[in-house]
């Protein structure tokens, strides 16, 4: 038709994760807690009146910043609400890229970056990372705009440390994201790092750990002014009022927050240690899902007869991730469902 932009007729839009419709299945593909959000959440979501409705949200979703900041012990200030993780990414993308001004990140990666890139129509510098995903040496000398590290990295399960990331914030010219939408079931985090330099932003999600994908809320943390910059730039009521009521009140469980976390990370370890024993080839993740080599098998071949069993987990047909499987770590009950399947079509 010729009505869009070059950039976005040339493009292909992101692709999610399959969401089946049927109720009996294992669905081990996008990365969701397999656990109920807190008992709070369901207190808070029945307390909302017909008014809270009929008026807009407060612009800014101060109750939980004023929750999120005492949990992360940074001011609230310090703290920008999102429609989801995603939701943030497009606001930084907005802010800091565009013709000219370069965004860089390692790969294999996210794939919503390279999608942002061009809808930004800015330059996508993609740094390889090696086999064992550290973190590139070059990174830090492509002179982009924007620097995104997610870490832990998706779909790897990959960590770099906090102190790696420190040196390279403090070397680059623009701006540095920490991807930490997985940073729940890892053992350290970056939110120091935000005290000590004006240009990172960490971006966080309520969807994993706290088991709200489907309410779709996350938050920015950044020095004020970086913040300031980026209220700009977001829609102006990007979260709405049950989503603000409702992420205030996971975030403030605390307690159940860490019980759901820990019960993940236990089945992580049994995981890991069942699939190497099938001969999959499964690197330590730092994340709430497993990227398994499939070690001469056909890994579409096993998503596909996988899927066939009601059993779903993620593949990508792209560089380096071909031979792969992307295992969200489900509760003890689905994981099992999944070795038994994936057990009987290695066999054969």
């Amino acid at each position: 038709m010729g009505y869009f932009r070059e950039n976005i007729e040339a493009m292909k839009g992101y692709q999610p994760g399959f969401q089946p419709k049927e109720a009996d299945v294992v669905k081990l593909n996008t990365n969701e807690n397999p656990y109920p959000p807190s008992p709070k959440v369901m207190e808070a979501l029945a307390s909302i009146t017909s008014e809270k409705l009929r008026r807009y949200p407060d612009p800014a979703g101060d109750e939980f910043r004023r929750a999120a900041a005492e949990v992360n012990g940074i001011g609230a200030d310090h703290i920008m609400c999102s429609n989801g993780g995603d939701d943030l990414l497009t606001v930084v993308f907005r802010a800091f890229c565009g013709p000219g001004r370069a965004v860089a990140y390692p790969v294999p990666t996210y794939s919503l970056y390279p999608v942002l890139a061009k809808i930004q129509d800015c330059e996508a510098v993609e740094i390889a990372f090696d086999e064992e995903f550290n973190l590139p040496a070059k990174l830090a000398g492509t002179g982009a705009a924007l620097t995104i590290v997610c870490n832990p990295n998706a779909p790897s399960g990959s960590f770099v440390s906090v102190e790696e990331l420190a040196s390279l914030a403090d070397e680059l010219s623009g701006v540095l994201l920490i991807d930490e939408a997985y940073v729940d079931f890892a053992e350290r985090n970056c939110t120091e790092l935000v005290g000590r330099f004006d240009n990172v932003i960490v971006l966080r999600s309520m969807s994993k750990g706290y088991s709200l994908a489907g309410m779709r809320f996350g938050y920015a943390m950044a020095r004020a002014s970086l913040i300031e910059g980026l209220m700009k730039v977001r829609d102006s009521y990007n979260v709405d009022a049950v989503a603000i009521a409702v992420a205030a009140a996971a975030i403030k469980d605390q307690e159940y927050f860490r019980q759901c976390v820990e019960k993940v990370k236990t089945e992580r370890s049994r995981m890991t240690e069942q699939l190497r024993a099938m001969g999959l080839d499964v690197p330590a993740s730092h994340s709430n899902f497993l990227l398994a080599r499939c070690n001469g098998a056909d890994a579409s071949e096993i998503h596909e007869r996988l899927a066939r069993q009601g059993v779903y987990v993620r593949y990508f047909p792209y560089p380096r991730l071909e031979d792969k499987l992307r295992i969200t770590i489900g509760t003890a009950e689905q994981n099992e469902r999944l070795l038994a399947a994936l057990n009987e079509i290695l066999k054969d």
